[in-house]
């Protein structure tokens, strides 16, 4: 103590004031700052017999690191990592190119024998995912334009569509712009998706337009036909976005861009099919003189033969209502049956090109020989053909605050680019499983780095489920308990916990009367062994550069040697003289005691870790973990709740049934509106049970379980499949009230005229979804649950709809018959 209070005394900066004369202002500057260490080996600590004791007499003063016991390496080389973060409004990849930019000037700053390294490019990936979407992007432009020609076989009547989805892009983009969006994985994934919503518009109108002649008055009457149909289909897709757009939580602010860009490009192609689409037609749109090549005539004798395919089956089923109202009841109860029991999750897995870890020694373990097991570590892990770059730290919490001890490492592994590497980032995991494993003295745990987290602390696993107690002992037995159990399920692997209560201590035992008889509290005696031991910051010194700590400790051949504490001296107050620490204390060295002491929400908290198995879906394993906890009989003292992504996983589970049902009221309520009645409604969305069975059915046997994005791929199929309804429904409406058909007659004839562009807009929509679900470039991860969920949803749907809806509708127009007959039978009744 009489070290650190000579030290703290011999350097300060304070403020000195000034003197001003008449004339001149003298501002007061003095040397009483200390800058060098060698000035510091100078600092006179006491006098002895006349001659002072200097620093250099009892030790030394060097320029070192603050902190000993940090370390970090790259590529097993010591390093010193710099981790840099954009602003939440920053663009990634612009922040990332100005650093760029800047690294040249710093290279030529710095000495030779220092080289910087970049460890970590996340632009790298993010272009890569980007690129891939973009050429999505142009092949499902490309695709759905040519099913519109192969259906239609006339120029301008496949570059209307062409034309409608490059304008309905460019308002989407413009769009963007006004919302301050970028181009990302979900806004670019949005427009390409878009391209199915805005397609559909341009098809039904050039399609209902070709059938008229010449092309003036088919440009005019065909628009006009079909103008509160294409109205119905977009009013409608519009409302099925809306509950995406206000949903809270991390996964409403995820999809709010992706929605607005949807909206945004629906909206454009309705004002561009509506309008400017009928003005090309009629301009350009000219009547054949009925001459074919043989690929047209071919073209249409298919097309013919499955039209009169279609009106057989179409009679026969019309001819047996039940049969086909079964078979729609069985569809809606396989969808129920489906949407319970398959398996669920959070987000996809995906490859992001890194893979995090942490290193756990024994709760004992040096500082110096946790070094020597993270250079094992690294010499593993480079040895592995599919990592490209490891990095390493510990002793230190890091720039992102990962709360160290000193028997753990934190480890960034960079992998190859994805054309590279033979495997993907979690077999690399499973590869590296066994050679990590056989170096003894310390476990280390991997997982992959996700673009999509949500809060919940580094831990040694994906995901975590964390333990809160008032006791730290009850916390600590109940903890163990759970940790053990956990181990035993199958639906979990890599369970660690954080908790660290077995260190060894040095427990020192103050005899209080001893130390009063001298005048030294154990405030003194904690401030001597801080000193030591504790690499204790007891000042600063500034340059114009920076500002640097003073550290305080014994030498280092000292500070391994149990034996130190003997020369441990505290000055008596009372008498000016030095008492030797081992006379007030008495040491025990066969302590444990916890090494680290985790609190949440005000109380000590223990997290347990875990990965997910092959083929296990995350809501498998909380149900499982939910039933551990129920199954020991944890005690009301002790909490268990799930954190990060398992929470936010928990929360949209609970949320995602309400965001389905608030898309189709709000369908329901748009499409009653626009048809001023209840049943037609009804009618229309009966298409989307057999959309939702066949979404969830691909799903399972793909092993994908139901994600949040498979959740947001069977709500775009809300709005794609039930336009087929429309179509169907608006038809048979208006040839009832027109031409006094019956139902059946009017729901025939609506499916025969229809089935052309039902069949365009659907195939448009799958050629679209099709690049999705078999990508397989950087992201596709999250990209293909979408496009699988709407290639099953649309080719289940194209094949009950045809025969369900028809049959549908006859019943809904027969009840509102039933209907109108009762309320009328009841006003004519006699009072």
């Amino acid at each position: 103590e009489q070290v650190r209070t000579a030290l703290v005394a011999a350097t300060t900066d304070a403020a000195k004031g000034a003197i001003d004369t008449p004339t001149t202002s003298f501002a007061i500057a003095a040397n009483d700052q200390i800058i060098h260490p060698q000035s510091f080996e100078d600092v006179v600590l006491a006098y002895k017999r006349g001659a002072p004791i200097r620093v250099r007499d009892i030790g030394r003063a060097v320029a070192a690191a603050a902190d000993r016991n940090a370390a970090a390496y790259y590529n097993g080389r010591p390093a010193i990592l710099l981790t840099v973060y954009k602003q939440p409004d920053a663009n990634v990849i612009a922040t990332v190119e100005r650093i760029k930019s800047e690294l040249p000037q710093l290279v030529s700053d710095i000495p030779r024998a220092i080289t910087i390294d970049t460890v970590l490019d996340r632009t790298v990936t993010i272009r890569a995912a980007v690129r891939d979407v973009e050429f999505t992007l142009v092949l499902g432009v490309i695709l759905a334009v040519l099913v519109v020609g192969l259906f239609l076989r006339n120029l301008w009547a496949t570059l209307v569509p062409g034309i409608t989805i490059v304008l309905s892009l460019l308002g989407a983009f413009a769009a963007m712009w006004l919302f301050g969006f970028s181009l990302d994985n979900l806004s670019l994934m949005a427009l390409t998706l878009g391209i199915g919503f805005v397609i559909d518009d341009a098809i039904v109108v050039v399609e209902n337009i070709q059938r008229h002649l010449p092309p003036m008055q088919a440009a005019l009457e065909g628009s006009r036909e079909i103008a509160f149909t294409v109205f119905s289909i977009s009013l409608s897709m519009l409302a099925v976005f809306v509950p995406l757009l206000l949903m809270g939580g991390i996964v409403g602010r995820l999809f709010q861009e992706f929605s607005l860009t949807m909206m945004a490009s629906i909206m454009v192609s309705m004002l561009v099919s509506l309008t400017l689409a009928p003005m090309l037609c009629s301009r350009f749109m000219r009547r054949g003189d009925g001459r074919h090549g043989r690929w047209h005539e071919r073209v249409e004798a298919a097309f013919d033969a499955l039209l009169v395919g279609y009106r057989r089956t179409l009679d026969g089923v019309l001819r047996h209502p039940a049969i086909t109202m079964g078979v729609f009841l069985a569809t809606v109860a396989s969808a129920l049956a489906l949407a319970i029991g398959i398996p669920k999750g959070f987000f996809p897995i995906q490859d992001t090109g890194l893979i995090q870890g942490l290193a756990e020694a024994a709760q004992g373990t040096s500082p110096e020989e946790m070094r020597r097991l993270e250079r094992q570590l690294d010499a593993v892990l480079l040895r592995d053909p599919g990592v490209a770059g490891v990095a390493s730290w510990t002793g230190t919490t890091g720039g992102s605050g990962y709360a160290q001890t000193a028997n753990t490492a934190r480890y960034l592994i960079v992998l190859k680019p994805l054309e590279q590497r033979e495997l993907p980032a979690t077999e690399i995991i499973r590869r590296l499983k066994p050679h990590v494993g056989a170096v003894a003295g310390v476990d280390l745990k991997l997982s992959p780095t996700q673009d999509i987290t949500t809060g919940g602390r580094t831990a040694r696993g994906s995901f975590q489920y964390t333990l809160r107690g008032a006791d730290v002992d009850e916390l600590d037995g109940w903890s163990q308990r759970m940790l053990a159990k956990m181990r035993t399920l199958p639906q979990l692997t890599d369970v660690a916990s954080d908790l660290q209560s077995s260190a060894p201590q040095l427990a020192i035992h103050i005899d209080r009367t001893v130390a009063a008889h001298f005048g030294i509290s154990p405030q003194t005696i904690d401030d001597t062994l801080n000193d030591a031991y504790g690499q204790r910051q007891i000042t600063q010194y500034s340059t114009q550069v920076s500002t640097y700590p003073l550290i305080l400790e014994v030498t280092p051949d000292l500070q391994g040697k149990l034996a130190s504490l003997d020369r441990l001296y505290v000055q008596s107050p009372l008498t000016g003289t030095v008492v030797p620490l081992s006379v007030m204390t008495r040491v025990d060295s066969t302590k444990v005691g916890p090494l680290s002491v985790i609190h949440q929400g005000s109380f000590p908290a223990v997290t347990l870790s875990f990965n997910l198995p092959p083929g296990v879906a995350l809501g498998e394993a909380v149900t499982a973990i939910q039933q551990a906890a129920a199954a020991i009989g944890m005690p009301d003292g002790v909490r268990g709740a799930f954190e990060g992504n398992a929470k936010a996983f928990q929360s949209s589970l609970s949320n995602m049934p309400w965001l389905v049902l608030g898309a189709l009221v709000l369908v329901y309520i748009v499409l009653g509106i626009l048809y001023e009645s209840f049943i037609h409604p009804l009618t229309i969305l009966s298409t989307l049970p057999s959309a939702g069975v066949g979404a969830l059915a691909i799903l399972w046997i793909m092993h994908m379980g139901l994600t949040v994005i498979g959740i947001v791929g069977i709500i775009l199929l809300i709005g794609i499949v039930k336009k087929n309804g429309i179509m169907l429904v608006d038809f048979a409406v208006a040839a009832m009230r027109e031409r006094g058909l019956s139902a059946v007659e009017a729901a025939r004839e609506a499916c025969l005229l229809r089935f052309r562009p039902i069949l365009m807009t659907t195939a448009a929509a799958m050629l679209v979804a099709l690049p999705l679900a078999f990508g397989h470039g950087v992201g596709s991860e999250l990209r293909q649950p979408l496009g699988y969920a709407m290639l099953g949803g649309l080719v289940l749907s194209q094949l009950l709809t045809l025969y369900t809806t028809p049959v549908i509708f006859v019943y809904m127009e027969r009840s509102r018959s039933w209907l109108a007959y009762r309320r009328q039978s009841a006003l004519q009744a006699p009072s």
